[in-house]
């Protein structure tokens, strides 16, 4: 396979991936998780299940997941065969692979023997890496593939160690505020913080039950909006010559700026079932995409951050 059908192979790769992480958002957002009873990998004893919305919603979700591993696993070899020279690129499509794995045996499991909800959260934190690999995949095959000259590629101007740590940093703490964010849907505590900014016209509530994981959420919101703002303005004025670490900058805050303002959103759709599972599912994808940006950002500062090979 040349490089533009590997390329077009990890777009595909990550649009499956993107359809299995929002399946299962899907699932989640409707508490359609046990739409097919506790039986896997069948639904309610039938290969194709008898049509009501929460037994559809889930075995679509199983049926994607299914697709997508596929899709890992074409990557992974096709990858290893074409381009075993490129250990990142052959590392994401590993990542992919394991974790999509990963996701679908900790799905299967939340059927079979209903779990904690500090481990259904960890479920869709797992579905979140996979989704993120797949998308370091894809552009860094796109970059690649695009590229006149590839020598080029390892002269770009070197990024300094405290900006990589920086992004590191920013890079965790996005995905501890993403398990948050699961943990709240899992404890169902999403009316725990009523209005918005004020936390039930406070500003620091009595912190029990839902409401201190509601507004924990929150705090870890802003402060992680905070983090990405002067991530992004250290991306963007001290990384002039190196367009693409500027535009990754911008669009991770581009992204962290418009999840954090779809709060009041799903605050004004909180008693709207019909609106708020879009509203909930925005939010969510928007983190999802953010989460992706940091950790193909990561993986560049530190290429970028070690000496040009003579």
């Amino acid at each position: 396979m040349n490089d533009k059908q590997l390329k077009w192979l990890s777009y595909l790769t990550c649009l499956i991936m993107f359809c299995a992480t929002f399946g299962g958002m899907v699932v989640t957002k409707t508490d359609s998780g046990m739409g097919c009873g506790q039986e896997w990998p069948l639904c309610n004893g039938k290969f194709i299940p008898a049509y009501t919305l929460s037994s559809m919603i889930e075995y679509s979700h199983r049926a994607v997941s299914g697709l997508a591993g596929l899709a890992a696993l074409a990557s992974l070899i096709a990858f290893w065969m074409f381009k075993r020279t490129r250990r990142d690129l052959v590392t994401y499509a590993v990542l992919t692979a394991i974790f999509v794995v990963l996701q679908a045996i900790m799905g299967a499991m939340a059927v079979l023997v209903p779990q904690s909800a500090a481990v259904m959260a960890l479920h869709f934190g797992f579905s979140l890496i996979a989704f993120a690999s797949s998308v370091m995949l894809a552009l860094a095959m796109r970059r690649i593939e695009q590229a006149k000259d590839l020598s080029k590629l390892e002269n770009l101007p070197r990024v300094s160690k405290s900006f990589r740590n920086l992004v590191w940093g920013t890079t965790i703490y996005s995905y501890i505020v993403v398990y948050i964010g699961a943990f709240v849907s899992h404890t169902d505590s999403r009316e725990g913080c009523s209005g918005w900014p004020l936390c039930n016209g406070e500003i620091i509530p009595e912190l029990s039950g839902g409401v201190g994981i509601a507004f924990m959420h929150r705090v870890a919101a802003a402060l992680l909006l905070l983090l990405v703002a002067i991530m992004g303005h250290f991306a963007f004025w001290r990384n002039r010559n190196n367009r693409e670490i500027q535009m990754l900058g911008i669009t991770a805050v581009i992204l962290c700026l418009m999840q954090v303002l779809s709060g009041p959103l799903l605050m004004a759709t909180l008693h709207n079932d019909e609106l708020y599972i879009f509203a909930a599912l925005g939010h969510t994808l928007l983190i999802s995409g953010l989460f992706g940006v940091l950790c193909y950002l990561s993986v560049r500062v530190w290429q970028l951050s070690k000496p040009v090979s003579k």
